[in-house]
């Protein structure tokens, strides 16, 4: 029986990458660094995923790039970001000071740009990064690599062979076969699988106006709750082909969601569009699985995640 006054091991690892607990913030969402601090504790989340960095800047796709649905948010931001030289001189000190837990994210246009980002996340001794091959609103790279068999294992092992830290790939829901590709990231010795990234959408508004019927639209990639069963059955699916550790995505606000992700194979999960209109929840969110775990008198994470039932 668990000791109450004794608080749950809420730590997982993903190969050497130690996090105090499986709770992450998804690329996007939580800006670079510390832009969440007066509404958390970043030390008490798992980890911070960063924006997308290229491997020089990017202005974006322009205006308008946000449109809200029901049960969810269409971005088309095109990976705005100030490029992995600006973030390592000016980001990386800021993470490293406040001693936040992070995965950086990056994402490229051709395999020499993934390689040479990958050469200076080594060389500045970068615990672990998230490879993009899954964005749908920039107009060459990450969904190219995505989906094609021999080039996705052409980069996640030309990556493997340069960074030594965690190494985790992020994979598209915009596929028809998600289980030949984690099969492929498996193949190329990633030690971890990300899913998933946002769902290809069109917001349009309609209106008629001297007559005619006119439209204005927002088409990229589609996140929050509306995507949760697409990504649970994504999850399902590539659990089934694979043995690496699965970071599951796609609509998570609370606790039955997280339960959600974990009972179809996930070892940790990423919050995204929530934090947007709660910026608290990933604390809550630590907060009530240290809660679930004394109430149900399960000592570790671990233990829950190891003795899933059916």
């Amino acid at each position: 029986m668990v000791n109450n006054s004794v608080k749950p091991d809420l730590s997982v690892n993903i190969g050497d990458f130690r996090l105090k607990n499986p709770i992450i913030t998804a690329s996007g969402t939580y800006g670079y660094v510390n832009e969440y601090e007066d509404f958390v504790n970043l030390e008490n989340i798992g980890a911070i995923v960063t924006k997308g960095i290229t491997l020089n800047p990017k202005v974006g796709n322009p205006q308008p790039r946000i449109g809200e649905v029901r049960g969810g948010l269409i971005n088309c931001i095109g990976l705005e970001n100030v490029g992995i030289h600006v973030f390592v001189e000016k980001k990386l000190p800021i993470l490293l000071d406040k001693k936040i837990n992070f995965i950086v994210n990056i994402a490229g246009a051709s395999i020499n740009e993934y390689a040479e980002l990958a050469k200076i996340c080594e060389s500045n001794k970068i615990k672990a990064i998230e490879l993009n091959v899954s964005c749908p609103n920039v107009e060459k790279g990450c969904l190219e690599f995505g989906r094609d068999k021999e080039h996705l294992y052409q980069l996640v092992s030309g990556v493997r062979q340069i960074f030594s830290g965690c190494l985790i790939v992020k994979l598209s829901p915009n596929v028809s076969n998600p289980s030949e590709l984690a099969l492929i990231v498996e193949k190329a010795q990633a030690d971890a699988i990300s899913a998933i990234n946002t769902v290809k959408a069109m917001q349009v508004n309609a209106k008629i106006e001297n007559g005619k019927l006119l439209y204005s639209s927002v088409r990229g990639g589609l996140s929050g709750s509306v995507i949760k069963p697409v990504a649970l059955n994504f999850i399902h699916e590539i659990r089934q082909a694979v043995s690496l550790p699965i970071i599951g995505m796609g609509g998570i606000s609370n606790i039955s969601d997280i339960l959600e992700f974990l009972a179809v194979g996930c070892c940790c999960v990423q919050v995204g569009t929530a934090n947007f209109t709660h910026p608290y929840i990933v604390d809550q969110l630590v907060q009530e699985l240290e809660d679930l775990l004394i109430k149900h008198n399960i000592s570790s994470f671990k233990n829950l995640i190891e003795k899933k039932g059916i």
